[in-house]
């Protein structure tokens, strides 16, 4: 099969490689798009150790089952493979499983990942593509997903509800725009500030997002001033914006995790009692719940997705990586 391998660091070669092998209990999909997610720009970088060269990256996936329990059906696929047997998956918080393994990873188990012809997956992990969804699209349930499942940790615990309050959302790409799209369009959150960088970037954003667009230096940021703040970019500059932005009592859920490590005004936290949530990735029922959401169109259009050829991806690597992609999301299509 046709593959694009991560070879190294900013090295991606588009190649052939050996088709995966079924084994019981799974199937094998033929990929029909794949997208590409802050974490496979994390290993193209070299900053990730969960995934270590050679390796097909890719965990957004959707296609058609080729072998296997639902031969001929359109799908898509949850990349989190968990244990199904812990504490944390019996209680429906899968994500916490400390067995958990996702597609595009080869740390501590390797799992060849979907930007490829074809990728094998466990039976409980693949979902029927909803009918009014397309194929191209479907891709995107993943990253709903992970805004879904942050939006919801911060409805809560916040005090006052989603509705009723100020909401800053920092980073204009799919996690920043879909949780923005959710607050706004499912949790009718009338007050949203989404802040990027990149203006052409917010421009986009705010075709399909009724928020206020700016960059970080905009006026609208003022200190003390949001009841929840969402930091979908997860950098030591975008943790101190978060924590200055934030209101005494407030909520900063931090999503994006672009630089692990770095200073963070403890004091302030503590004195006025700011609650600071990490989360990872989604439950299963979170992922049921967006199927829903992308089903009934509830989030309304995805003509902001861009697609390009599975063969075309270093190319795409390298636009998002010198900051000339306008669209929040590109998705590669195998076909």
């Amino acid at each position: 099969m046709h593959a694009l391998v991560y070879t190294g660091t900013q090295e991606l070669v588009y190649r052939e490689e050996k088709n995966p092998k079924i084994i019981n209990g799974e199937s094998i999909v033929k990929v029909s798009a794949s997208g590409i997610c802050g974490s496979d720009m994390h290993a193209y970088h070299g900053k990730d150790n969960r995934r270590i060269p050679p390796l097909i990256l890719g965990h957004e996936i959707s296609g058609t089952i080729d072998k296997g329990k639902f031969a001929g059906k359109k799908v898509i696929l949850n990349p989190l493979i968990t244990c199904g047997k812990c504490n944390y998956c019996k209680n429906g918080r899968e994500h916490l499983c400390g067995k958990r393994i996702i597609l595009g990873m080869n740390k501590p188990i390797e799992r060849q990942g979907g930007f490829a012809e074809y990728v094998s997956i466990p039976d409980q992990n693949i979902y029927e593509l909803p009918k009014t969804l397309e194929i191209k699209e479907a891709p995107i349930a993943e990253p709903t997903a992970v805004a879904l499942h942050a939006v919801e940790l911060g409805e809560k615990k916040i005090y006052e509800s989603l509705k009723n309050s100020k909401v800053l959302v920092i980073g204009g790409g799919a996690i920043g725009l879909l949780s923005g799209l959710i607050l706004s369009k499912v949790k009718n959150c009338k007050e949203i500030v989404i802040v990027d960088p990149n203006e052409k970037r917010l421009g986009e954003c705010s075709k399909y997002l009724d928020a206020d667009a700016v960059k970080p230096d905009s006026k609208s940021i003022i200190s003390d001033n949001f009841d929840i703040v969402f930091d979908t970019v997860g950098m030591e500059v975008t943790r101190q914006q978060a924590i200055k932005a934030v209101k005494p009592g407030g909520i900063i859920i931090h999503i994006g995790l672009t630089q692990p490590s770095g200073s963070f005004d403890f004091r302030k936290a503590t004195l006025q009692e700011v609650t600071f949530i990490g989360t990872y990735c989604y439950t299963n029922k979170d992922f049921e719940k967006t199927l829903d959401i992308l089903a009934n169109k509830k989030i309304g259009s995805l003509d902001w997705i861009e697609y390009r050829k599975l063969k075309d991806g270093f190319g795409a690597f390298k636009d998002i990586h010198n900051g000339t992609c306008i669209s929040p999301k590109i998705i590669l299509l195998v076909n």
